[in-house]
Parts: C-alpha cells; structure tokens; sequence
C-alpha cells in the first residue's frame, strides 16, 4: 500500500507594529469561512520568540500542490463564500510590511 504524500504549506507575516492582532482577526475568519468550505484548518499562530517582532504565521496540510493552488484559486468554493474571503482579506496590505510562503514535504 503506497503512503499518501501530506504538504505543510506555511504563510509567514511580517507585520507593521501594532498590527498583528487586526491580522490575526483576518485570517481567523477567514479559518472558519473556509472550514464550511470544506478547506484544511488552519494553525494561526504569532510570535512568543521568534526571527522578528509581529509575526503571524498561518499553516496548513494538503494532499498535493494541485489542491493548494485549486484553494487559491478559490476551488471548491461558492460565489458567496469567496465574496465573504475576499472583504475580509480587503486592505491587508495595509497591515503588513512582508511576508514569505514555505513547502515542506510531511516525511513522517
């Protein structure tokens, strides 16, 4: 029986001071929005130590790299539901300075 390979793709946010909380409310909704859509859960996470002050980092699993860019694309999704992501996510920039996205391979 052959395995079934699981990504952890994972969405690091380098805030502007004092912006972290509104972020986090951002992608928190957008966690549950998704949920009903029938999107992996995401971890939102912050920093307690870390690489820079006011950092978000949001990860989540995905059986293939298809299945994440399906979900960017907003695959799977209803007119409505992706409506709803799109106000929410509506002026982000304005929050944060950068941010990176990583990939990894879960081995085990």
């Amino acid at each position: 029986m052959r395995e079934t390979s699981m990504f952890l793709v994972r969405e690091i946010m380098f805030c502007k001071p004092g912006k972290v909380r509104p972020l986090v409310e951002k992608f928190l909704a957008m966690n549950r929005i998704g949920a009903k859509s029938g999107m992996p859960k995401m971890r939102v996470m912050t920093d307690f130590c870390a690489e820079r002050y006011w950092m978000l980092v949001a990860e989540m699993e995905v059986e293939s790299m298809d299945e994440f860019e399906q979900m960017t694309k907003g695959g799977g999704q209803r007119g409505e539901a992706m409506k709803e992501m799109e106000n929410i996510m509506k002026d982000y920039h304005d929050l944060v300075e950068s941010g990176r996205r990583e990939v990894y391979k879960i081995e085990g």
